[in-house]
C-alpha cells in the first residue's frame, strides 16, 4: 500500500520528538519534512538525541518554508498564538492538519480570547475544526481537514467525566478536578521555574485562579454533555519527566452504578482501560503508552473519587494525534501506537 507523506512543524520540542518516534515506527506514515523555528537549518540529530542515522541527517527547515509537494498530512506542534497563522497557510496549500496547540480547540473567538488573552486571527476556522478527543469525535474525523488535538489536562478529565455527565448522575455544582503533571507538559523552552533546583523535591499548584484549560474543559463538557457545566480545576507540576494523574472529587446519586456507566461507554475502546475494584491507576502504569487508565473509589451512596492517568506526551499529545490521524485516513485506530507502557 502507498505511504502517507507526513510533515512535523515544531519538530524540536518534546511533543515533536514523540511524533517523530511514533511516525518512524508507523507502517503507513512516511516522514518527509521536519521544521522548527529557533533550530531551523540544523540537522535533526544535533537537536534531538537518539535519532537513527536517516532521521538524524534530516535538515530542520524553517516553520515558514514551503512543504514538499507530496505532503498529505501536517502535525503542527507549535505554541498557542504562533500556530494559527501556520495552520491557515498549510490548509491553503491543500494539506490536512492536526494542530497540537490550543489555537483551534475553541468554537468561538470570544472563548479563545478569554482563555488566552489574545484575539484569534482566523475565527472562521474555529467552527471548521474538529475537536480530536478520538473516543468522542470518531465519526467526524474521516472528513476533517483540520483537527484540534485536545489538551492533556482536558483529555485526562473528559474521558472519565463525560459518560457520567451524559448519564445525569452527577451533582454538577460540585465538580473538583485536581491534576498533576510531569514537567514535560510545560514544553522544552528554557524557564527558570523548571530548573532542577526549582522543581526537584517540590510540588506546586499553578495557573490559579483560573487555568486556561478550564475554558476548554467546560466548553467540551457542554458540547458532548448537552448543557453548561462548571468545574473547579487546579493543576500541579511534579518533578518527573512525564505522566499525568487527575483526581476527580465528585458527588451525585447512585454511585454504585457509575462503574457500569463507564464500562458500558468504553467496553470496546482500545486505549481506555477501567481498572478492577480496589485498584487505582499510576502514572508509571501508562508511561510510554497511548492509554488512559481509570479507577474508581466509591465513598458512599452519593460520593466517589475517580482517578485518571495518561502519559501527557502520548494520549495527552502526540499519541492521540496519531490516533486521530489513523481515523482520518481510514486506518486501524491502533496502528503504530503503543498500548503497553514502558516498565519499569
Amino acid at each position: 500500500m502507498s505511504s502517507i507523506h507526513v510533515a512535523i512543524l515544531g519538530a524540536s520540542g518534546y511533543t515533536g520528538s514523540e511524533l517523530i518516534r511514533l511516525i518512524d515506527g508507523h507502517p503507513r506514515f512516511r516522514l518527509v519534512h521536519l521544521a522548527a523555528h529557533s533550530h531551523a537549518g540544523r540537522q535533526a540529530g544535533d537537536v534531538l538525541p537518539g535519532l537513527h542515522e536517516k532521521l538524524a541527517g534530516m535538515r530542520l527547515s524553517h516553520i515558514d518554508d514551503p512543504l514538499p509537494e507530496n505532503c498529505m498530512l501536517v502535525f503542527a506542534a507549535l505554541p498557542h498564538g504562533a500556530a494559527a497563522n501556520t495552520v491557515a497557510r498549510v490548509l491553503d496549500a491543500g494539506c490536512r492538519v492536526i494542530d497540537l496547540s490550543a489555537d483551534f480547540r475553541h468554537q468561538s473567538p470570544e472563548t479563545y480570547q478569554q482563555a488566552y488573552g489574545i484575539e484569534h486571527p482566523y475565527p472562521q476556522l474555529l467552527r471548521a475544526a474538529v475537536y480530536g478527543l478520538t473516543e468522542w469525535s470518531r465519526e467526524r474525523l474521516p472528513e476533517a481537514r483540520l483537527v484540534a488535538n485536545p489538551g492533556c489536562y482536558p483529555t485526562s478529565m473528559l474521558l472519565p467525566l463525560l459518560p457520567l455527565i451524559r448519564a445525569g448522575v452527577l451533582d454538577e455544582t460540585s465538580i473538583i478536578v485536581d491534576a498533576k503533571s510531569g514537567a514535560s507538559g510545560a514544553g522544552r523552552g528554557a524557564k527558570t521555574e523548571l530548573l532542577f533546583c526549582e522543581i526537584n523535591e517540590a510540588c506546586r499548584a499553578y495557573g490559579l485562579p483560573r487555568h486556561r484549560h478550564s475554558w476548554e474543559m467546560e466548553e467540551w463538557l457542554e458540547h458532548f454533555g448537552g448543557h453548561a457545566v462548571r468545574v473547579r480545576f487546579v493543576p500541579h507540576i511534579l518533578p518527573m519527566n512525564r505522566g499525568m494523574l487527575t483526581t476527580l472529587h465528585l458527588s451525585g446519586r447512585n454511585t454504585a452504578s457509575w462503574r457500569h456507566i463507564l464500562e458500558e461507554q468504553y467496553a470496546n475502546e482500545p486505549f481506555v482501560r477501567l481498572l478492577p475494584d480496589g485498584r487505582l491507576p499510576s502514572t508509571a502504569s501508562v508511561a510510554g503508552s497511548n492509554r488512559c487508565d481509570i479507577g474508581l473509589s466509591t465513598l458512599g451512596a452519593d460520593e466517589c473519587v475517580i482517578v485518571s492517568c495518561i502519559d501527557n506526551l502520548l494520549k495527552g499529545a502526540a499519541g492521540q494525534a496519531v490516533q486521530n490521524a489513523n481515523v482520518m485516513f481510514g486506518l486501524d485506530e491502533t496502528t503504530g501506537l503503543p498500548e503497553l507502557p514502558s516498565w519499569p
